[in-house]
């Protein structure tokens, strides 16, 4: 059994790591970790090194690293993706000079300006990883933790005939933050969800056979509740259904709550949820807290927590390996799942995970206007691809103009001009265009 992470310098790496070493009836096998920062590599490979030692998995798991990919992913089981293309180097330009032209992004990592140049840093690199993986490891399960999630997963699919799934934390967390906001057992809260990664909804939520929304829907007429997670809770009550993921990232997605200082002010709050510059300004520093967090646990200086992460990645290893059926919420090309979505997208949705490796299951149709919603960002999301598979300046420009918060405040010719000051700040690291 040979598992391969490659971005392995980021934080999600150690959690799932954890996860993967608790699962019962896997004894042993291989993690081999890419990464192209040497020093965050061989931060990654010694801190897996002890945590094999903390869970006394000493001697049945083993640990190859390397920069070069070549060297450690042949035979792999499952490629977990965790990469990152220039972010530092690009997220202070990517919310600094859309924000001269009035966009004022709080993530900006899957739509907007932001979403859009990382789409155009990452993806050619990460295509250029799964021609490796056909090469040396054809059978391999691709599991994507990479954002934009939708971007990478409808590129991957587009190229490949090796099966991918893009996987998120937002359908579990936002589950269990629901369960906590109405005072229910997490274990007893029964739910359908569906549409796009950062963007599916709750079509039904229940506890012992008894709707929940009314309950909520009550709840969010308290401005005070409203404030737990301001911009999806006002948005329940106009639309009548709960997105998936948090306020900050949401009011990105929709044209409504970041187009005036007033609207961000009234709904926004700071930090996650709906902070302007909250990525921007905060990630490099965050980064750097992580690394010295891991430097203090090899150090002995701080412990290392045995805990699950509820992330899906090890739901699926262990699923496929025992047999043992489980599900996951996923994504996955479309291909009819939710019926009033372009079937040639990516959605999110409930996905079967067993000897046969993950099946998507269908859903059926959404609400028509919350489908509506979905299908703005996926064709921002086909653009966007597209402009990376044909190396096109229009498309890239023309996904830009569909982008919701940049068309909610700016004008075309407004993001041309931004377009253009983007493209020559980020043109060392992005596709090249014509």
């Amino acid at each position: 059994m040979k598992i391969s992470i490659i971005g392995a310098g980021s934080a999600f790496t150690q959690k799932i790591v954890i996860d993967i070493l608790r699962i019962e009836g896997l004894e042993g096998g291989e993690l081999a970790l890419v990464d192209t920062n040497a020093e965050r590599l061989d931060l990654a490979r010694r801190i897996v090194e002890m945590t094999i030692d903390k869970t006394k998995k000493t001697g049945k798991w083993s640990v190859s690293a390397s920069t070069d990919l070549r060297e450690v992913i042949g035979g792999s089981k499952f490629v977990i993706n965790e990469i990152e293309v220039m972010g530092l180097q690009t997220v202070k330009n990517e919310f600094e000079i859309p924000l001269k032209y009035g966009v004022k992004q709080c993530i900006g990592d899957t739509m907007g300006p932001g979403g859009l140049f990382k789409t155009l840093r990452l993806v050619p690199q990460w295509l250029k990883i799964v021609k490796v993986i056909e090469e040396l490891c054809p059978e391999a399960l691709i599991l994507s933790y990479s954002n934009p999630m939708s971007a990478v997963t409808l590129a991957t699919s587009l190229v490949t005939d090796i099966p991918v799934v893009g996987l998120c934390h937002s359908v579990q967390y936002t589950a269990r933050k629901l369960a906590e906001l109405l005072e229910v057992p997490y274990e007893e809260l029964k739910y359908s969800c569906a549409g796009i990664n950062h963007m599916s909804w709750y079509t039904t939520l229940t506890h012992r056979g008894r709707d929940l929304y009314p309950e909520l829907k009550r709840r969010a007429e308290d401005p005070e509740f409203v404030k737990n997670d301001p911009v999806r809770l006002d948005f329940l009550r106009y639309c009548g259904y709960f997105v998936t993921e948090s306020s900050g990232h949401f009011s990105e997605y929709i044209p409504y709550y970041r187009k005036r200082q007033d609207l961000i002010d009234a709904h926004c709050s700071l930090g996650y949820n709906g902070g302007t510059g909250f990525y921007a300004y905060g990630w490099p520093e965050w980064r750097k807290n992580r690394d010295e967090m891991i430097r203090k646990q090899l150090a002995g200086e701080e412990d290392i927590v045995i805990q699950s992460s509820e992330e899906y990645a090890p739901v699926i290893i262990g699923a496929v390996v025992k047999d043992e059926p489980a599900v996951i919420y996923g994504n996955v090309p479309n291909r009819g799942l939710i019926e009033n979505l372009r079937s040639d997208g990516v959605v999110e949705v409930a996905c079967l995970c067993d000897h046969n490796g993950v099946t998507p299951c269908r859903f059926g149709k959404l609400p028509e206007h919350l489908a509506a919603l979905n299908r703005s960002n996926m064709d921002f999301f086909s653009l966007a691809v597209g402009a990376v598979l044909e190396g096109s300046r229009d498309m890239a420009e023309h996904a830009l103009m569909l982008d919701p918060l940049s068309a909610a405040v700016c004008s075309p010719a407004e993001i041309r001009s931004m377009f253009e000051e983007l493209l020559e700040a980020d043109r060392d690291y992005i596709v090249t265009l014509k």
